[in-house]
């Protein structure tokens, strides 16, 4: 510049004037101003221009430290597996995210050997679905060779699994008009971790298949569920295409706003009030939440928030418990309300709590026998007691009586 002039920095004048800011751009500065004309330049398309730039160059830096960092995680994997711990053969890129979360090593472990394990009963499920098929492979070649040529019984039709899943949703179709309602709350994401999530939704999975497939099934309501949030994501996930053709009412209003609070009982292990019978026009809503660290109270604080009434299985009166805490499952749950809803018979109902957590049944009429007995010598002491505070103050006069007769007898004599 100091030189002269360039003419490498003169730009040409755009034919369409274009409304944005300009800079004004000049020849060399010389001794003397020379008076050739103004040339101008796009601010703004330059600015985007290197905006852009900057983005691509920060967007390929995440992206290879990402690939960097799924690498190195990936790399510590393979050397655990030939330290002989226990890893799965096969991990996926989501898998090694959700592992890069993990903020201590113990947890990179634990996940890593739920992985293994999962991948294990995979296999098993696998191998044994290859021997089942052999098996019948092997029956219909005998059937087959032993075939004398004489006609079937076509007495009884056999039903194919096509037709039994449509009687299935016929009978679910049928329950979202006119069946009973049965909320699950989802409103606990915050309080489960990841692997508590999974279970939390396979759990839901199993309820489902349960619930479709019972005499008289329920009309299933998923409240609280956000859209692309944790239980969304994760149902999705699972069900796949099926998830939209699901017979299931899912919606991200809370039951108090679906139905009247009058009708709701909130079902929780830590109620205070036990239940004693199922009512078929009250609204039971269950808690959806697998918690392995058994936090206490979490369900019912929230029923008292919402001021709903909270009730409790009767388990200690038909249930010899053992130690342990008294919360089951959610596929366990719905089992239990279907066969209350059919049958009404508490006995029949708890045969679905698993048998490691309780010793035995309680003889329910030795129970009841025992609180009448029980009733009735309670009555009887406290008749005896009223008797003997009657009969105190009438000894009390007949001693006085007595004593003042033989002073008076004294006296006399």
């Amino acid at each position: 510049m100091q030189s002269g002039t360039k003419k490498d920095l003169f730009l040409t004048t755009p034919q369409r004037s274009f409304p944005c800011r300009t800079l004004i751009l000049s020849p060399a500065l010389k001794k003397q101003i020379s008076s050739s004309p103004t040339e101008k330049l796009d601010l703004d398309g330059w600015k985007n221009v290197m905006r852009s730039g900057m983005q691509e160059e920060v967007g390929e830096a995440s992206e290879s430290e990402e690939d960097s960092t799924l690498a190195a995680t990936r790399e510590l994997v393979e050397m655990w597996r030939l330290a002989g711990k226990t890893v799965p053969e096969n991990i996926s890129e989501e898998e090694l995210k959700i592992l890069m979360e993990c903020s201590t090593k113990s947890s990179k472990k634990k996940y890593l050997k739920y992985l293994a394990v999962k991948e294990k009963v995979k296999k098993a499920s696998k191998v044994k679905q290859e021997k089942q098929k052999e098996a019948k492979r092997e029956k219909l070649e005998k059937a087959k060779e032993n075939d004398t040529g004489e006609l079937k019984n076509t007495f009884l039709l056999q039903f194919w699994s096509k037709s039994m899943d449509r009687m299935y949703n016929w009978r679910t179709a049928q329950a979202m008009i006119f069946g009973q309602p049965l909320v699950f709350d989802m409103a606990y994401e915050n309080y489960m971790s990841r692997r508590e999530m999974e279970n939390t939704v396979n759990q839901l999975m199993e309820t489902e298949g349960w619930n479709r497939r019972a005499m008289d099934p329920f009309h299933l309501h998923f409240c609280n569920i956000k859209v692309d949030g944790p239980y969304h994501k994760e149902f999705v996930k699972r069900y796949g295409e099926a998830w939209d053709n699901l017979l299931v009412t899912v919606t991200e209003q809370s039951h108090t706003d679906v139905f009247p609070s009058d009708k709701l009982i909130y079902l929780t292990a830590d109620s205070p009030n036990v239940m004693k019978k199922f009512e078929h026009d009250k609204i039971y809503i269950v808690g959806s939440m697998v918690d392995r660290n058994i936090q206490t109270g979490i369900s019912l604080a929230h029923a008292k928030r919402l001021k709903l009434t909270t009730e409790r299985l009767p388990l200690e009166r038909y249930l010899k418990w053992e130690t342990g805490a008294k919360n089951l499952t959610l596929d366990q749950m719905i089992r239990i309300l279907l066969t209350l809803k059919d049958t009404g018979d508490w006995m029949e109902a708890l045969k679905f709590v698993p048998k490691r957590k309780y010793e035995a049944f309680v003889d329910t009429s030795f129970y009841s026998k025992h609180k009448t007995d029980t009733g009735r010598r309670t009555k009887v002491f406290e008749f005896s007691n009223s008797q003997e505070k009657v009969k105190k103050p009438f000894v009390e006069n007949s001693f006085r009586k007595q004593t003042e007769k033989k002073w008076w007898i004294a006296e006399e004599s």
